[in-house]
């Protein structure tokens, strides 16, 4: 097996400049947000023109605003594997600012739920120890999207089947970095062999501590998380800040928990429904009777006048 490999993503020197985004659509050639949405006014109206819809067209809709400072994404889709996050912070007074980034993707956990879950075995892991989807093998049950704590993976609406992030297992293959890591222009997304990078990312933590930045901490670089990220972040935040869970779970994990209480459960109902049974079909008992006094024996008469 090949050295395992991930993604180091220092958010302190991310500029949002979504270089990464357009470096990812172009190498997987994925279709470009852009047309009005299939159910819009100027949707229809374009379907009445062309007679296709702008998926059939090889368009996605998207907002060309979404209000969200400069994201224009919103976030991870199925054709959208890399997604630069705008979080601004303001005090209550809105006279000071802060504007943290991050280059969200695919975390390639170690204990990936979605592996966990794939009934078909479409959902592998590499020689690289990424998660990859073989789209071939996919039959489109969705177990995959439910399980993934991140919202990462989603169902393409032109193949049918689940679509993320691929870490460009085409590249990795010919010994080529990633698309997104080499268009990054201030190496916020690095990559290289795991060990390497989180030694990097501790020093980079020690670095920042000294500068006084203590609010810095790793987020799943440690087996903590799902077992480790393959795909690790620096953060100046809480993670939740930046819409990820602190605690994330495997489905698998609580399947022995859940099937104890399930059975537990199914007993009690069973044993409620036999209970009610019996008392229904019981006969009932009859009705105490009250004790009766002896009749006095019948006396013998005769006849008037006689002795």
């Amino acid at each position: 097996m090949a050295e395992a490999v991930g993604f180091y993503t220092d958010t302190t020197i991310c500029i949002g400049c979504k270089a990464c985004q357009v470096a990812c659509h172009q190498w997987n050639d994925l279709p470009a947000g852009s047309g009005p949405a299939e159910d819009s006014p100027l949707g229809m109206r374009q379907r009445q023109q062309t007679g296709e819809p702008p998926v059939q067209q090889g368009r996605v809709a998207l907002p060309m605003l979404s209000g969200n400072s400069y994201d224009n994404t919103g976030s991870l889709s199925d054709v959208n594997w890399r997604h630069v996050k705008f979080i601004e912070q303001f005090n209550a007074e809105r006279t000071e600012a802060a504007w943290l980034m991050m280059s969200d993707v695919c975390k390639h956990c170690v204990n990936a739920p979605c592996l966990d879950v794939c009934p078909t075995g479409a959902i592998m892991r590499t020689e690289f120890d990424t998660v990859y989807i073989q789209e071939p093998v996919c039959n489109g049950c969705r177990d995959c999207v439910g399980a993934c704590p991140f919202n990462v993976i989603h169902m393409s609406k032109r193949k049918g089947v689940a679509q993320k992030c691929t870490f460009c297992y085409d590249r990795l293959q010919e010994g080529l970095p990633p698309a997104c890591a080499q268009a990054c222009p201030t190496q916020s997304i690095r990559f290289g062999p795991l060990e390497h990078l989180k030694k990097e990312a501790r020093d980079r933590v020690t670095q920042l501590h000294r500068q006084g930045q203590t609010q810095a901490h790793l987020y799943g670089a440690d087996d903590t998380i799902l077992g480790g990220l393959n795909s690790f972040y620096l953060l100046m935040d809480r993670p939740e800040v930046y819409g990820l869970p602190s605690n994330p779970k495997v489905p698998s994990q609580s399947v022995l928990r859940s099937l104890f209480w399930s059975i537990f459960t199914g007993l009690l109902v069973a044993l409620g429904v036999l209970f009610q049974f019996r008392l229904r079909t019981r006969k009932p008992e009859a009705p105490a009777r009250e004790p009766t006094q002896p009749e006095a024996p019948a006396r013998e008469t005769t006849p008037e006048g006689l002795p």
